[in-house]
């Protein structure tokens, strides 16, 4: 893919069911202003959002990344969105994408303020390289989220469970670990459990057993850490949920970054201290992971 793609969606009911969801859709120039100076997505970061790789025009995991949408939006509180207008707005995004890799992200705010309606729209562009990612792996520092592993249940207003168009502290984390001579962080919660990355989960191994994060700690539940448990389960590795200390990062065997875009990158450090690679798994994962995908 060598363009941008942008289609504008306007939003019906969750449970309207039609057999064509077309004249929903408005194609506009990505490269043209086409959001209101009133949208609370750009004012506020009020709104929820998907990143869906796309490897030679098939979209990837489409429906883990709907029912995260709609988990997300029903945490914030915004009209639950239309699976299969949105999924159908997806396949119209994937036919511009051709060969190669690229990804459709799904944008669903608030709306403009004051405004009746939520505006929705989905984009496709070409992906980043993360090829020399993917075979040398990234260094990692462990940074303060600043909650500990009950917060999210005790104060749902924080959105910890959500995909929100809220960045910034996620982007300022990644900032902090490049001053810090590393690729990329893991949160920790404020009580010393490991939680997951500005932009990816987390997997660990010990032994032949893989371990993530449980996701009711405020944590996204990610969906290609999903397909990669789904392949380590079909080749009998055991895997699972686990609150998981951060004492128990450096002793792991090998670990992994995972996220629709880059794919699995192995963890060559945490905080200046080697880990393990498994390179021969990690290049197994990623073949996998670049498979079509449903």
């Amino acid at each position: 893919m060598n363009r941008r793609f942008a289609l504008m969606i306007d939003p019906v009911t969750a449970d309207e069911q039609r057999a064509d969801y077309g004249d929903t859709f408005t194609h506009v120039d990505a490269a043209a202003p086409a959001l209101s100076v009133g949208e609370l997505s750009t004012q506020r970061g009020d709104g929820v959002f998907e990143s869906i790789g796309v490897v030679d025009g098939h979209a990837q995991e489409v429906v883990p990344h709907l029912e995260r949408l709609a988990h997300s939006a029903r945490l914030c509180d915004l009209p639950l969105p239309n699976l299969a207008q949105w999924r159908q707005a997806i396949d119209q995004a994937a036919d511009e994408c051709g060969e190669g890799e690229a990804v459709i992200k799904l944008i669903l705010s608030r709306g403009v303020e004051h405004g009746p309606t939520p505006t929705a729209w989905v984009t496709a562009a070409p992906a980043a390289d993360f090829r020399a990612v993917r075979a040398n792996g990234v260094r990692v520092v462990t940074l303060d989220r600043g909650y500990d592993l009950g917060a999210a249940e005790r104060a749902p207003w924080l959105l910890l469970g959500a995909k929100t168009l809220s960045y910034a502290v996620n982007m300022a984390a990644l900032r902090e670990a490049h001053r810090r001579d590393a690729d990329d962080a893991i949160f920790l919660s404020s009580d010393g459990f490991v939680l997951e990355a500005p932009t990816a989960s987390l997997i660990l191994r010990f032994g032949d057993r893989f371990v993530t994060p449980a996701p009711n700690g405020g944590i996204l539940h990610g969906t290609t850490q999903l397909s990669v448990y789904e392949h380590l389960a079909a080749r009998g590795f055991e895997v699972g949920y686990d609150r998981i200390p951060a004492s128990d990062l450096p002793r792991a065997d090998a670990a992994w970054l995972v996220s629709s875009v880059r794919l699995a990158a192995a963890i060559t450090a945490v905080d200046g201290a080697a880990l393990p690679v498994d390179q021969p798994l990690t290049d197994e994962l990623n073949t996998y992971l670049l498979s079509p995908r449903d």
